[in-house]
């Protein structure tokens, strides 16, 4: 049994981006915890509609077998101007006190500037400069935003690993169900038709029916 650290910046990030993984890390046996990085900031998000999003979360994740999700509740869409310091310092605290073998975390070319801030963040809280650290670090691909990252090379999604979730993209796309608020119609990026369409591209290549793809930042042995 391992443990395993999903970085989210937003509700539904974990299940757009490994909801399938996290099913078959399940299955395996291991222990799969969410971090959802913030939460509307209530300026721009009145306090039902974050409540319905929180409410959707628990519900997603009972369905892929997260053990827990934890919140941190910085303001979104403002990660970028919290500072970069108290952002790694509260996921550190949560990768010392889970001490995950792996962890999944944003791409860091995706396109919203709060992806951009847990990516840098969750490098800074992961560092191997002593104590405890993840062994692996994968980036995952949201769909609406990392395919929008700017048009240069050293932002582009190319993933180097791809594993197989046939046998669990119904259940990812059913997470992604009660996420009704965040949902959007096909044929846009957060449908459900053109999550299932990106899986079975990212099956194809690897010659399975639906697979989810990654980036590897790191992977240390010792």
């Amino acid at each position: 049994m391992n443990k395993v650290l999903v970085v989210a910046p937003h509700p539904d990030d974990e299940v757009l981006g490994c909801g399938g993984v996290i099913c078959r890390h399940v299955a395996r046996g291991d222990d799969v915890y969410v971090v959802v990085v913030s939460k509307g900031a209530a300026d721009l998000f009145p306090p039902a509609l974050v409540e319905q999003v929180r409410q959707e979360t628990a519900a997603a994740n009972i369905l892929i077998g997260t053990k827990r999700v934890f919140f941190l509740d910085f303001p979104a869409p403002r990660l970028d101007i919290v500072p970069a310091s108290s952002l790694a310092d509260a996921l550190k605290d949560l990768v010392v006190q889970i001490q995950p073998a792996t962890l999944y975390l944003p791409h860091h070319g995706d396109l919203h500037g709060d992806h951009k801030a847990v990516y840098w963040a969750t490098l800074v809280a992961t560092r191997p400069n002593g104590g405890f650290f993840p062994g692996r670090l994968l980036c995952y691909e949201t769909p609406s935003e990392t395919e929008w990252g700017a048009p240069i090379s050293c932002d582009a999604f190319v993933p180097t690993v791809f594993v197989d979730v046939s046998e669990y993209l119904g259940v990812k796309l059913e997470a992604m169900k009660c996420y009704g608020s965040q949902l959007a119609p096909n044929p846009r990026a957060r449908s459900l038709a053109s999550i299932e369409a990106l899986a079975h591209v990212r099956g194809s290549t690897i010659g399975v029916a639906a697979a989810e793809a990654f980036c590897l930042v790191r992977e240390v042995f010792l």
